[in-house]
Parts: C-alpha cells; sequence; structure tokens
C-alpha cells in the first residue's frame, strides 16, 4: 500500500475569511474529512498542518492575560496548537472512517523538530506572528522585553521570530511504527515544535517552523511515496495575478529551481511548498504534488494539481 505525507494548507482547517472560531474551524474540519478518508482507504497516511491563525490566537489571549498568568514560550504554544487542531482534525476523521467500517484508526502526536542552534535566522527573524501592534509606546515596551519588530503592511508592527529549517523528526520512529501498524497518524503540526540539541539533551526554542518544509523532512524519514501539499489553488502558476498567468501541471525539479529563482513563488506563499517539492523529489526520484485539498484524489490520480518530478 502507498505510503503519504499529505500537508494540510489553512483552507483545509479554516474557511477563507471567516471568523477564527472553533465552531468555524470544527465544522470547515469535518468539511474536510471525507475527502481525508477517501484518501486513507487506499494508502498509509500521515497528515500535517499548519497553526498559524490558531498560534495568533493563542498570542492574543497570552497578551489580554499577561498581568494574571505567566506568559509560555512559544515553543509551548506550538504544542499547545498541535494537540488542538490534532484533536480537531482526529475527531473528524475518525468520526468519518468508522462511519465506513474503519473505525479505531487515527491518533494524534505532538511532534518535536530539531533546528540548528546556529541557524542564520535565529539573528535574522522574519516570521511574523501575533496580533499587530498599533501604538509606538506598546512597540517601544515590546522591544524593551527582548522582541524584534517588523513592519505589518497592514499598519503598525508585528512580532517577528526566527524560522530556521528542520533538520531531524525527533518521533520519526515512533511515527513509523504506527503508520506500520495501519494508523492515519496526524504529526509535525505547525512544523513541529522546534527544539535544539544542547549535549544529549532536547531544548526548545523560541521559533516557528515552516510546515511543508517539515513535511518534506518527515516523509523522508518515513520512506514516503509520494508528499503531497495541499493548498487553496488548483497548482503552481507562473505569472501568478498576472494577465499572463498560466498553471503547471508537471516540472522538475530543475524547472522548479530556475522558477523559483526568478521569483515565480514568493517566499510567504508558494515559496515553501515548491521548496519543500524539491527537497522531497531531489532526495527521493520520487514524486512531490501540490495541489487544492478537494482534488486530492483527483492529484493522486495525475488528474489534477502540479507534479513535481525528478
Amino acid at each position: 500500500m502507498e505510503r503519504l505525507v499529505i500537508a494540510l494548507g489553512g483552507n483545509a482547517l479554516l474557511p477563507p475569511g471567516k471568523a477564527r472560531s472553533f465552531d468555524a474551524m470544527r465544522i470547515r474540519v469535518a468539511q474536510s474529512a471525507p475527502t481525508i478518508a477517501d484518501v486513507a482507504e487506499h494508502a498509509r497516511l500521515v497528515v500535517t498542518h499548519g497553526n498559524g491563525p490558531q498560534v495568533g490566537n493563542l498570542l492574543l489571549q497570552v497578551e489580554a492575560a499577561r498581568a494574571q498568568v505567566a506568559p509560555p514560550p512559544l515553543d509551548v504554544l506550538v504544542a499547545q496548537t498541535q494537540a488542538q487542531i490534532g484533536y480537531l482534525l482526529q475527531q473528524a476523521v475518525q468520526n468519518e472512517l468508522t462511519r465506513r467500517g474503519h473505525p479505531d484508526r487515527v491518533v494524534t502526536l505532538v511532534t518535536q523538530v530539531v533546528v540548528d542552534a546556529d541557524d542564520p535566522a535565529f539573528d535574522d527573524p522574519t516570521k511574523p506572528v501575533g496580533p499587530s501592534i498599533t501604538s509606538e509606546t506598546e512597540a517601544m515596551l515590546k522591544r524593551a522585553k527582548g522582541w524584534r519588530l517588523m513592519t505589518d503592511p497592514r499598519g503598525g508592527w508585528r512580532r517577528a521570530v526566527p524560522s530556521p529549517r528542520p533538520l531531524e523528526i525527533v518521533e520519526a520512529e515512533a511515527i513509523r511504527h504506527l503508520v506500520e501498524q495501519g494508523f492515519l497518524v496526524i504529526a509535525a503540526g505547525g512544523g513541529g515544535v522546534p527544539v535544539v540539541r544542547d549535549g544529549g539533551r532536547l531544548r526548545g526554542v523560541e521559533a516557528v517552523i515552516d510546515k511543508d518544509l517539515a513535511s518534506a523532512v518527515l516523509a523522508l524519514a518515513l520512506r514516503a511515496d509520494r508528499l503531497v501539499l495541499a493548498t487553496d489553488v488548483e497548482g503552481v502558476a507562473l505569472h501568478y495575478g498576472k494577465p499572463e498567468q498560466r498553471f503547471v501541471d508537471r516540472m522538475t525539479v530543475e524547472h522548479a529551481r530556475r522558477y523559483l529563482k526568478e521569483g515565480h513563488f514568493p517566499p510567504g506563499s508558494m515559496g515553501p511548498k515548491v521548496d519543500a517539492a524539491i527537497d522531497f523529489v531531489a532526495a527521493t526520484g520520487k514524486e512531490a504534488i501540490i495541489t487544492d485539498t478537494g482534488k486530492l484524489v483527483a492529484a493522486l490520480a495525475g488528474n489534477a494539481g502540479t507534479h513535481v518530478v525528478p
């Protein structure tokens, strides 16, 4: 049976433009569950997911309660969102599989991902997290506490944190074992909890990891047959948003690298997905797919999405 890693984009967890409530997330996840179950009936499956809005919500809560409760570090917040989102996904997919006669097959695993303590990202934080800061006084106070701030295009500032490249999935062996036993595993949520190796110990760090890059590392560790990066567009496009826009249904690693260098895939949107696809395909000689969440089955059959090949 084929072994797949599927990285779910934000549209599988929250409807675009909707309030970031748990009810909205629960409904959206329930809508995505049948598609995930369709794939799980024919493959051994590991599902990863993003956590941007959910971490943002937690940071808002932390700021509101700062006077009463000591704020947790960012790695702890990432772990919280892994459990939060994983629970909703696990329940929805389990309910769908149970309806189809396949009970007790889904599990969520809080996952740590090793990064390099000397990664240049720690000296140049570029990933915005949390709410916008609109007051200059508040911005000064945050800087005094050691926060790095970056300009928010919508006005004000946002906290900037490092986004180091993932190197290793700590729980890879446990995930592999669960997959071999027939479980659908939800893992590496939000790119995983960022940790560094400090002697013989693991230590959490204040950072966030791109979930697509972490998914590629996980797919390599599991010796997956294919990596699928699910998003909210049907595939990769050149000249996106311009009159000459055109979708690409198939591209080699060489072409992908060239298009990336030419600036077709911005860092804040399609760039990390293409980067992750390149990492996986170049290392394995296998295929990666970038497609819309609702077209997963069609993409796996070769009838949708962008297929990145050696």
